[in-house]
């Protein structure tokens, strides 16, 4: 089958892709933006694909080098389907995210299923509440829908506190979909208690995007907790995996619940204790002054150290954190930053962090 190559800046050109791999006629890859007029260059990609290859995505790339992934219309299929059924029905999607990520192909995707015609927001633009509250008013669909990632939501309830009209354009939602990492809780709980139904999703790549909502797998798909990683089985599996995904996540089940407890590879050992540098990030977004974080491993006499870096008020006090979750939670470095690092696809880029911080 040929495959199709459409770049992220093209975004009617990457929708009328996704009619095409829908109709089973042709095999897809949303590649990085042109800048400039210039097509980026794409190494390493057939003309041609197997016809069970549907679409390839790359992996965010948050700690290293991006993964193509190969995903079947079988499970682009399965996906959009049981994330229909668990949210109440297909509806309209306001695109928020870069189409060249599963997040972002998947609004597509699923307007195509779903026949419907999606709000496009310019994803190449840093992301203000202004573009997005535009392109909530724009929607007429009977059901509605977008997805985000965490510092987004952030930003919305933020400016939702202070604006009537981001608040109703936020109520018009039947769900905000939020992944990529874990959200501040505050947030999360601040908007559902207002009545705004936000959705916490997990899912990646290998598993067609979110497969996984509020801790309850989607119909079809089973979660198992191996060696204390998470591992994935269903119709929404990537080509080439077999029948399950042992992800890379920490995890626990309580009666059939899912609680994500970070990655395994962000788990460091400092002075003998283990620390979750994802567990640091989500309780260091609970004090006051911080916006955002991102906390990485730096080398120490302890054998490893936090450092952080983070955006908000300056002479932020970590200390709290060293007492509430363990000794090993003592920052050995801080840096206060105007935005911490990102990457296209909205994660905090890591790798950029701890260039700052070694830099």
């Amino acid at each position: 089958m040929q495959l199709k190559i459409v770049p992220a800046n093209d975004v009617f050109g990457a929708l009328q892709l996704m009619v095409e791999i829908h109709e089973g006629s042709v095999a897809g890859f949303i590649s990085p933006p042109e800048i400039n007029g210039i097509k980026p260059v794409v190494e390493g990609l057939p003309s041609e694909v197997n016809d069970n290859t549907a679409l390839i995505v790359e992996s965010s790339g948050s700690t290293g080098k991006p993964k193509r992934i190969e995903l079947s219309r079988a499970a682009l299929l399965a996906s959009a389907e049981a994330s229909a059924k668990r949210l109440g029905g297909h509806g309209q999607w306001l695109l928020a995210l870069p189409v060249n990520f599963i997040a972002g192909a998947n609004v597509l995707f699923r307007s195509v299923v779903a026949d419907t015609q999606p709000i496009l927001m310019n994803t190449l633009l840093p992301f203000t509440v202004e573009a997005f509250v535009r392109g909530a008013s724009l929607m007429e669909g009977e059901r509605r829908y977008t997805s985000l990632v965490p510092n987004q939501l952030a930003k919305l309830a933020q400016a939702a506190e202070q604006d009537a009209f981001v608040f109703s354009m936020l109520r018009k939602f039947d769900a905000i979909l939020v992944g990529g990492q874990a959200p501040n809780l505050s947030d999360v709980l601040a908007l559902r208690a207002k009545g705004i139904n936000v959705v916490l999703s997990y899912g990646m790549s290998e598993t067609a995007g979110g497969c996984v909502y509020d801790g309850v797998p989607l119909e079809g798909v089973n979660i198992e907790i191996v060696d204390s990683r998470i591992q994935v089985s269903g119709k929404v599996l990537a080509n080439g995996l077999g029948e399950s995904f042992l992800s890379n996540d920490l995890g626990q089940l309580q009666n059939g619940v899912l609680e994500v407890l970070g990655r395994a590879d962000r788990v460091i050992i400092s002075g003998g204790l283990k620390l979750s540098l994802d567990h640091f990030e989500a309780r260091a977004l609970e004090l006051a002054g911080v916006d955002e974080v991102i906390a990485i491993s730096l080398a120490s006499e302890l054998g490893e150290s936090v450092g952080v870096i983070y955006s908000g008020e300056p002479e932020v006090s970590f200390s709290p954190l060293a007492q509430s979750i363990s000794l090993a939670a003592k920052p050995k470095q801080v840096m206060r930053v105007e935005r911490i690092p990102r990457l296209p696809s909205g994660k905090p880029d890591l790798v950029a962090a701890r260039a700052l911080l070694e830099g």
